[in-house]
């Protein structure tokens, strides 16, 4: 997908990471490493700093103390992206929002319209190119985000929560969506309340706790054998989201 000849910015790494507001550290020395090819989904209770820690790794907000470190440092800001759980659409049709897009990533104008009408009709949008963006319902949101940052091409995809509001189709139409990514290449970095995707969608568990990293488990070990007494409980619904 990406035909690259520029050197991977993978993997990433946080070195002591913390995050403070308010008077409160909300995100507490962690150190992670996340690697390329693998979808590691960062998962744990209400409060535990999951959307944070996405934040501090995409670039939004800066860590009060440690470090965010990309491997590749060309160019890091536009070979990443991410999807938030209610997507910023633009007040301007499915194919504006998209064409809009490769202009800000500064794609020649000649060939904008015809990119961003295949990339719809990959993720099931095409009947809805001249809809008003902010009419579709949540699922159909969700994948016009997904489309819009396929267009991109990036290397990492950071997701917060992108089903949480969904329907059970709308669900299982980012699923699909995200699958794609990652088969054809793109690293999946993404935060979920949702025990049953994780089994289904994660290759790694990020389980977070109180702004701590607790543990990093492959995920089929993760929900056979947790390696700490607060991953138990969670997996039991013994800590509260």
């Amino acid at each position: 997908m990406h035909g690259m000849v520029t050197p991977s910015i993978l993997p990433l790494r946080l070195d002591g990471v913390c995050f403070d507001a308010g008077g409160k550290r909300l995100i507490d020395s962690i150190d992670l490493t996340l690697e390329a090819g693998i979808r590691s989904f960062v998962i744990g209770p209400n409060g535990a700093g999951k959307s944070l820690l996405l934040r501090l790794c995409h670039g939004l907000i800066q860590p009060t103390a440690g470090r965010v470190h990309w491997s590749g440092e060309s160019n890091v800001r536009r070979r990443q992206a991410m999807v938030f759980q209610r997507p910023v659409l633009l007040r301007r049709s499915v194919l504006a929002n998209m064409v809009y897009a490769l202009s800000v990533a500064g794609m020649a104008r000649a060939g904008r319209k015809e990119s961003a009408m295949a990339a719809l009709e990959r993720f099931g949008l095409e009947s809805l190119a001249d809809s008003p963006a902010r009419v579709l319902s949540g699922g159909e949101q969700q994948r016009l985000a997904l489309a819009r940052a396929w267009i991109l091409q990036p290397e990492v995809l950071f997701l917060d929560e992108p089903t949480s509001a969904l329907d059970v189709r709308g669900i299982r139409e980012v699923e699909e969506a995200l699958t794609h990514f990652h088969e054809t290449g793109t690293k999946i970095v993404m935060t979920s309340h949702d025990l049953g995707q994780a089994r289904r969608q994660a290759d790694e568990i990020v389980f977070l706790h109180h702004g701590r990293l607790v543990e990093v488990t492959p995920a089929e070990r993760f929900f056979r054998e947790p390696q700490s007494a607060e991953a138990r409980a969670f997996i039991r619904g013994e800590l509260l989201w």
